[in-house]
């Protein structure tokens, strides 16, 4: 009988590691070095190829002992790196090293988070950590989530619990798409969509809709939308809701981790008044997907995601002082994914990470800066977090679109796009704390080039 392949952990673990985690660091260097740049060139058709090719028979009858190298080379290779300065579109982070290499530790020791015999310090940890977020934001307690769409499905979800199957979301036109889609998963009534034509959400309208509409209310306020990253006037959203005794939930997927900074904390006045709160440590917050949590006002809210599976929760051990798990998330294998954000807040502090927040959103004003000097391109408005949306100068909105994919299909880089006040806008998205105002000038001169260059 053949020796069985190595593993992970145990007392060999970390000696099996290393050589391939070796392996690894080299195919993600030549990998990257071979790609060039922030995205790979030809587009879907020419990334699919390489890979087509590279994997061969997914299930061979005898393994290859070269396709950690080879897979990990043609996965860089045809990466979008979140790293590279010229990597601007989405709410999609470059992770910190100390992150990443937190993960590896967790994937090594692969702790599940549905019972306390499989994940005893990781148990004790998670609870450490999502409390201190919980009380970053005003709250009590919160729970680990796979990002902001599974926070916004279960805020939806103790909506219901709390107020019945008769709860009504109404929400901004800003709002994320997941928020209509939690409510649909659970068959709530037809959300009603707030007109938000400066891009927020507009408390006399607000005030307006929760007056004619049946009670009651689930109110989804967001601090940083997708499009824009702007934020909902919360004090007064929170007000309003106080007065009709509407329930409040604040997406602050993106927004966040403006808590950790001094200078934008004040941008999040009012967020502790919410029921609960969206937050996703993997946008702006330079985690490693998923990160994501739910925050509490009241832990008991939590209570309704009590379960009982005699074989990980039995009552017996739960009365014996084991902690019981599967009450703290509707999936039941979960992968420890608070380690490495326990590693990244012991390690920068909250100093660290606000000074990061500041950088960002300092680029995203720079940034708003060069175009508005260039008369060649127009500023939609200032940013309010780290998002810009611009355009060319009388450009048509179907140049706009040729414009982005001519940027994408020849890898030069990476921009988002956006829709606001009826037309559409190129979307830079700048969360690389790295990045050099050269940079910032050096994306702006490519949308120069692909402009002139025109549609291919």
């Amino acid at each position: 009988m053949s020796t069985p392949p190595p593993l992970a952990s145990g007392p060999e673990g970390p000696y099996h590691l290393r050589p391939l985690l070796d392996t690894v660091l080299d195919a993600l260097h030549t990998g990257g070095r071979a790609r060039g740049g922030p995205l790979p060139a030809g587009g879907p058709g020419a990334v699919t190829a390489a890979v087509r090719d590279a994997v061969g028979d997914v299930l061979p009858d005898q393994g290859d002992p070269d396709a950690l190298r080879t897979l990990v080379h043609v996965f860089a290779e045809g990466a979008a790196d979140p790293a590279h300065p010229l990597c601007a579109a989405h709410l999609h982070c470059p992770p910190l090293a100390v992150a990443a290499a937190a993960d590896l530790a967790a994937s090594a020791l692969n702790p599940s988070l549905d019972s306390w015999d499989q994940a005893p310090a990781a148990s004790a940890l998670e609870a450490l950590v999502t409390r201190a977020l919980a009380h970053e934001a005003g709250h009590t307690d919160s729970v680990v989530t796979s990002g902001g769409t599974e926070s916004n499905q279960l805020a939806l979800l103790l909506a219901r619990e709390a107020l019945g199957g008769t709860v009504r979301l109404v929400h901004g036109a800003g709002a994320h798409h997941s928020l209509p889609r939690a409510a649909w998963l659970l068959g709530l009534p037809d959300p009603v969509e707030i007109p938000a034509p400066t891009g927020t959400l507009d408390p006399a309208a607000l005030d307006d809709a929760l007056t004619r509409l049946p009670g009651p209310h689930l109110v989804a306020a967001t601090a940083g939308t997708t499009d824009a990253g702007l934020i909902d006037p919360l004090p007064e959203i929170a007000a309003r809701c106080a007065a009709h005794g509407a329930r409040l939930h604040v997406d602050a997927a993106y927004g966040g981790p403006l808590l950790f900074s001094d200078l934008h904390r004040p941008g999040l006045t009012g967020l502790e008044a919410a029921h609960t709160i969206t937050l996703d440590l993997h946008k702006l917050g330079w985690q490693p997907v998923p990160a994501g949590l739910l925050t509490v006002r009241d832990a008991q809210d939590l209570t309704v995601l009590r379960h009982r599976a005699d074989y990980l929760n039995a009552d017996d051990d739960t009365e014996a002082g084991f902690p019981d798990l599967l009450g703290r998330s509707l999936r039941t294998t979960r992968r420890p994914d608070v380690l490495k954000l326990a590693v990244t807040l012991r390690t920068l502090g909250r100093a660290g990470l606000g000074a990061l927040v500041d950088r960002v959103c300092a680029h995203a004003q720079e940034f708003a800066r060069l175009v508005q000097d260039d008369p060649r391109l127009e500023l939609h408005d200032r940013p309010v977090i780290s998002t810009v949306l611009f355009r060319p100068a009388h450009a048509t909105d179907t140049d706009v679109a040729a414009l982005r994919r001519h940027l994408l299909t020849t890898g030069r880089a990476v921009l988002g796009r956006a829709r606001a006040d009826g037309r559409l806008w190129l979307k830079a998205t700048l969360l690389n704390p790295t990045a050099r105002p050269e940079d910032l000038a050096g994306l702006l001169t490519l949308v120069h080039q692909a402009h002139a260059e025109g549609p291919r």
